[in-house]
């Protein structure tokens, strides 16, 4: 039996873990199942490629580029930073 911490947490027996291949930094999903909840290793569906997750790799890199290091701000974003300290106030 597993109890449930503070944090939320639950610790899966380590001979359910041994009997479905389970280790640290694994996923799994919890299904609502009526008055139970189903624990199953999640099902990685369409796994990327290589190439994919190059392509989405060198597309956050080039953001970074763009904003944290040189300075400049991405036009398209709806907002300015001047205009947040001023959201939320009483007028």
């Amino acid at each position: 039996m597993s109890k449930i911490t503070s944090k939320l947490q639950v610790t899966i027996p380590k001979a359910l873990a041994e009997r479905y291949g389970l280790g640290p930094g694994d996923e799994i999903e919890w299904i609502p199942a009526g008055d139970a909840i189903r624990v199953e290793p999640a099902r990685h569906r369409n796994p990327l490629s290589t190439q994919e997750r190059l392509r989405l790799f060198d597309g956050a890199t080039k953001r970074l580029r763009r904003t944290k290091w040189t300075g400049d701000t991405p036009k398209d974003r709806g907002w300015t930073r001047a205009e947040l300290y001023g959201r939320g106030r009483a007028r």
